[in-house]
């Protein structure tokens, strides 16, 4: 497939450019970079691997340790604790994969590779860690536009255990981009003929026997807040007609339960360039996204800035 950076489109062909520009291929041998260190400063100044924290400008993270270059990372994850981070990375030419740090005493960890699927799966991407930090729900598949499911891990003692297919009619289709609101309903794109759907499916005691179209307008790669007050996406920017790029949206919920129209966060945060993957930290604070080929950070006022006044708090 070809590596576009085009925008969520009108047609199947423009969506599976942009929502699959991660199952591009990734050579398994990137060097394991020693984590940035801060001897001289407390623990809690290493999360994040020690960056200066954003505010309402974002930041590149991590440059020559998360963010390397002639390489695209995107789909960030933290534990809840922030002590370990997970994220899809891949460059020309080999499978999209799954990699990871772990914070251990001031230092974090050099990055390395995972494989959870064995082999079983030649692309694994879109790592999501639950909030009560007890798995991790994946994307994995063999062909683009065929085969994506949602996988999961559960924690074990040491590590993680074996790579398990999500048994529920979710993987019926063709789904992608798992998150997990702090109740456990789970959100996830879902490619659907010639369109492209985001979904939720409630917490039934641990399973998900059914789903529902979640009605927003546009966008994919749909990331919800913990306690679902609102939902960033990935979507082609609307208010100029001459771009073909991706920005970063946020629908705000209702007390009815419907949502909001999107609304776009803004040109500090949006450029010409492709903003995708949002992802919210687990302590609220900071919003990561894929832009070009790197990943950035900004603080969550960002969004509080655009809430409309009917929904601040």
């Amino acid at each position: 497939m070809e590596n576009v950076m085009k925008i969520f489109g009108r047609n199947r062909a423009d969506i599976i450019a942009v929502v699959f520009v991660s199952a591009l291929s990734l050579n398994a041998c990137y060097p394991q970079i020693s984590g940035l260190k801060a001897s001289d400063s407390p623990i809690i100044e290493n999360f994040y691997f020690g960056q200066k924290q954003p505010g309402q400008v974002p930041e590149l993270f991590a440059p020559g340790v998360i963010s390397l270059n002639g390489r695209f990372e995107s789909a960030v994850s933290f534990s809840p604790d922030l002590d370990e981070i997970y994220f899809s990375a891949y460059s020309e030419g080999e499978n999209t994969s799954i990699y990871y740090s772990k914070l251990e005493g001031n230092e974090w960890s050099p990055i390395k590779r995972v494989n959870f699927t064995n082999g079983e799966k030649k692309t694994e991407m879109h790592p999501f860690v639950s909030p009560n930090g007890k798995r991790i729900y994946f994307t994995a598949l063999d062909t683009s536009f065929t085969d994506e499911n949602i996988w999961y891990v559960n924690r074990t003692a040491n590590s993680w255990g074996d790579a398990i297919r999500l048994d529920s009619p979710i993987n019926n289709g063709v789904v992608f981009s798992p998150n997990q609101a702090k109740n456990g309903d789970l959100f996830y794109t879902e490619l659907s003929g010639s369109g492209i759907k985001t979904n939720y499916a409630p917490n039934k005691n641990g399973k998900y026997p059914e789903a529902q179209e979640v009605e927003i307008e546009v966008g994919h790669h749909a990331f919800t807040s913990p306690s679902q007050d609102y939902l960033l996406v990935t979507g082609q920017n609307e208010e100029d007609a001459n771009r073909k790029d991706n920005d970063l949206y946020v629908y705000f919920k209702r007390q009815d339960g419907t949502w909001t129209k999107p609304i776009n966060l803004g040109s500090v945060i949006n450029s010409d360039l492709d903003e995708i993957s949002p992802r919210i930290t687990p302590d609220g604070k900071y919003l990561f996204f894929g832009k070009s080929e790197d990943v950035y950070w900004v603080s969550t006022e960002v969004i509080n800035k655009v809430r409309p006044v009917d929904f601040k708090k």
